[in-house]
């Protein structure tokens, strides 16, 4: 094999990855596995996807070198194969969001907020002290099953559809803080909207489990 024959093959080798990422579908369902394991019919049910089509991508995804899988009875579970994969997607994202002016509009329709909203925000290097000095309740507005998956220790589990019933629990006087899955995860926003509207002081994380998770801080499951 001549030289340039080999750099050929290894470039086909780093493009494998980028096929498995050139599909919305596929992105939408690294953003799911990037909370924990799912099984398919789960991450069908996530996505809006049929079973079939689901499990087309994720094979997709599984070639690429992003995910693994294995077998449980008669369930098939995926899950991220790497930190280097999971920071990979949310690399993509931030690129994207910088550098292609139809992704920042796309993420401003999505999220229904200008980017400028700094007063409703708490930064991840900020949370851990106002935990610790006790002056704000931290919720987590995933679904249960991803916050058993992994949280912030200290976070309470409160799904957005249950945001409105956990009000009540919530000292008036206390701030709160919203996280969910990602920075373009769209719980926090619609989570901040419904306390403020409550008379509720809130802000929502900058970014999400992802993020937080990739920064190495620390994760805290919940016991089956």
């Amino acid at each position: 094999m001549s030289r340039r024959e080999a750099k050929h093959a290894l470039y086909e080798q780093f493009a494998r990855m980028g096929k498995g990422l050139a599909s919305p579908k596929r992105l939408e369902l690294l953003d799911l596995l990037s909370q924990g394991e799912r099984s398919v019919e789960a991450l069908a049910t996530q996505a809006g996807l049929g079973l079939s089509t689901t499990s087309m991508h994720l094979q997709a995804l599984k070639d690429s070198g992003l995910v693994v899988s294995r077998r449980s009875g008669t369930s098939i579970y995926y899950r991220m194969k790497s930190e280097e994969a999971a920071a990979l997607f949310s690399m993509l994202r931030e690129v994207a969001s910088t550098h292609l002016s139809d992704a920042d509009r796309a993420i401003s329709d999505y999220l229904g907020s200008e980017k400028g909203e700094k007063s409703l925000v708490v930064k991840r290097t900020e949370l851990p002290d106002l935990m610790q000095d006790g002056e704000v309740v931290v919720l987590d507005v995933r679904p249960a099953l991803e916050y058993d998956a992994g949280h912030i220790p200290g976070a309470v589990s409160t799904p957005l559809p249950e945001l409105e019933m956990f009000l009540s629990k919530i000292p008036k006087d206390h701030e709160v803080v919203v996280y969910c899955r990602g920075a373009y995860c769209v719980l926090a926003y619609d989570a901040v909207k419904t306390l403020t509207s409550r008379g509720r002081r809130a802000r929502r994380l900058q970014d999400g489990m992802l993020e937080w998770r990739l920064a190495g801080l620390p994760v805290e499951q919940s016991v089956a």
